[in-house]
């Protein structure tokens, strides 16, 4: 095989498995987990089921796919929310974090509220870990209040502890929109605010004995 066609088959498979990424977020924003199937989303490009399963072993590994393109958009999101101000930079991703989730909540409870119970075949820890922009850009954004002195402790515990927090939020406003949360916006902002105080009165220590490398 020539370099071109590897080349153009490359491209081809690529642009595929895009395709299938993208009717697969339409799926889940229209009918939710139980709407995403191998079948249905075979049906929805116009390919058999078992061309859908030579790039995605199961539903599982659909789930990561849409988690990685929602890391993605998110990062995007959260960067064309730069701040001169460190604390308020990292505000702002969690409050893009937040409308996120609020703006698609079939999208955030099976990207987010689905149990991953193995990676993706041939994956490890720190391939997703390098598949997930937003992770990034909210720990660059803790770092900066770290070295500003506005927190203090290790990065990635912060980061983690305020994803924490962040998520437990949201996934309450989407699952019991019937509770006297108050206007969502508002109660995420007192939410973030809340955390970030109790964060700068504490030195955070890493989340296990051997820190990981941010």
């Amino acid at each position: 095989m020539t370099l071109s066609v590897q080349k153009r088959r490359e491209k081809q498979k690529a642009e595929l498995r895009s395709e299938l990424v993208a009717a697969a977020h339409k799926l889940v924003q229209e009918e939710g987990y139980e709407g995403l199937t191998i079948r249905k989303l075979a049906k929805r490009v116009g390919y058999a089921p078992m061309s859908v399963y030579s790039y995605f072993a199961d539903k599982q590994d659909i789930l990561f796919a849409l988690a990685e393109d929602a890391f993605e958009t998110l990062a995007r999101r959260i960067e064309d929310h730069p701040a001169d101000d460190p604390v308020e930079a990292l505000k702002a991703v969690m409050t893009e974090y937040a409308a996120f989730g609020l703006g698609n909540p079939n999208e955030y409870r099976t990207v987010f509220m689905t149990e991953k119970t193995k990676l993706p075949e041939g994956r490890s820890h720190e391939d997703m870990e390098e598949g997930n922009p937003a992770m990034k850009v909210l720990i660059k954004r803790v770092e900066a209040c770290v070295a500003a002195g506005k927190l203090k402790g290790d990065p990635r515990a912060i980061a983690t502890m305020l994803w924490t927090v962040g998520h437990g939020t949201i996934s309450l406003l989407i699952t019991f929109p019937f509770y006297p949360f108050g206007d969502p916006e508002t109660y995420v902002k007192r939410m973030c605010n809340f955390m970030m105080a109790s964060l700068s009165e504490h030195e955070i220590p890493p989340l296990t004995e051997t820190p990981v490398d941010c």
